[in-house]
């Protein structure tokens, strides 16, 4: 009697570990697909560090980019305006010096006239941005709404 009940106990206690191998065969497997799984989002995280660092990097050479397009631009409108501020003096002496009516003739001294109204009205308002540039998406996109706030690239990441 005394045996059988072991061969019982035996036979459970079997059973028992059975399932407890079955247990740590699924715990195993589980673990190397979460292990699997962490190498390919380790993966990923660096595709898109290194993808996010070249970003950062085009968007340093166009912050770079467009300073000195701004800067062209200064230059330029602050030339245009030496030269306008010229061709209204030159203008202004033509049209007042009794020789240069003399010289030139009716046709001329008439576009001269028209010239020197258009730039004499012009002198009195302040000089506006060169029309030249295309700003027709200006709501979209405008020298005066761009930011050169760079705290965000200050930022430490962790």
């Amino acid at each position: 009697e005394q045996g059988l009940q072991l061969l019982e106990l035996g036979g459970s206690v079997e059973q028992d570990y059975i399932r407890i191998a079955r247990c740590f065969e699924a715990t195993r497997q589980r673990c190397c697909r979460l292990e699997q799984d962490g190498r390919r989002a380790r993966e990923q995280l660096a595709r898109v560090e290194a993808e996010r660092a070249a970003l950062e990097v085009k968007l340093k050479h166009a912050r770079n980019q467009v300073e000195v397009e701004m800067k062209k631009r200064h230059r330029a409108e602050a030339e245009l305006e030496k030269q306008e501020r010229k061709l209204q003096l030159v203008l202004e002496l033509l049209m007042r010096e009794p020789w240069g009516n003399e010289a030139l003739s009716k046709e001329q001294c008439s576009v001269l006239s028209a010239l020197a109204g258009r730039r004499l009205g012009a002198a009195l308002v302040p000089v506006k941005r060169s029309s030249a540039v295309d700003e027709s998406c200006q709501s979209l996109l405008s020298h005066s709404d761009i930011s050169f706030d760079r705290t965000e690239d200050d930022v430490v990441r962790s």
